[in-house]
């Protein structure tokens, strides 16, 4: 996401700090949980730390799944392998929408992403891309909900794009997008 930025910052992850602790994502909003994560990773590192928060917005659910996207089927079961996790929110967001009619399925991703010193909260940006949820899945392609978010404007499901076309427009290629130019003159450079 940020490989042109490569040279000009020293990049680390939290592999590269196995005794921090992890932050609790346990905010309202997408970016109540960024926020958090990244004011969280930055006191315990020393060091600016860029963190997001994101998942799946449906209309007819009332924002659900909303911050509890990951975990939607199973909140308080524990860690369950990625694709199983899948499985199950997909199935509970399908039984939800039994019976509303297409029309009604829009929805969106959306992604928070924050950098913070230490110290304090320097940036925040927030992506979105607007679809609806199908009743079959489609593709192959992403993970998570992408089988079922359709974009009308593509005629394909998220699942169904390239990797790089799928982050080309994705909310979380938005926030990438906004948070890099504001991190270049945040640092003053070119």
């Amino acid at each position: 996401m940020f490989s042109e930025l490569a040279g000009e910052i020293e990049w680390h992850s939290l592999r590269d700090y196995p005794n921090t602790t992890e932050v609790e994502e346990d905010g309202a909003t997408f970016s109540d949980n960024a926020a958090k994560k990244a004011m969280g990773y930055a006191s315990q590192t020393g060091l600016w730390t860029i963190a997001d928060d994101s998942g799946l917005v449906v209309d007819a659910l009332g924002g659900r799944p909303g911050v509890h996207s990951a975990r939607f089927a199973t909140e308080g079961v524990g860690k369950l392998p990625r694709q199983e996790q899948d499985e199950l929110n997909n199935r509970k967001v399908l039984g939800l929408l039994k019976g509303v009619p297409q029309a009604k399925r829009s929805a969106r991703f959306v992604c928070c992403m924050c950098l913070a010193s230490p110290t304090e909260l320097l940036i925040q940006t927030e992506g979105k891309i607007e679809g609806q949820i199908i009743d079959t899945p489609r593709g192959e392609n992403g993970f998570g909900y992408d089988p079922l978010f359709y974009v009308p404007a593509l005629g394909k499901t998220t699942a169904e794009l390239s990797s790089e076309h799928k982050n080309s427009i994705s909310h979380r290629g938005q926030a990438a997008a906004q948070m890099k130019p504001a991190l270049r003159e945040l640092l003053k450079l070119g």
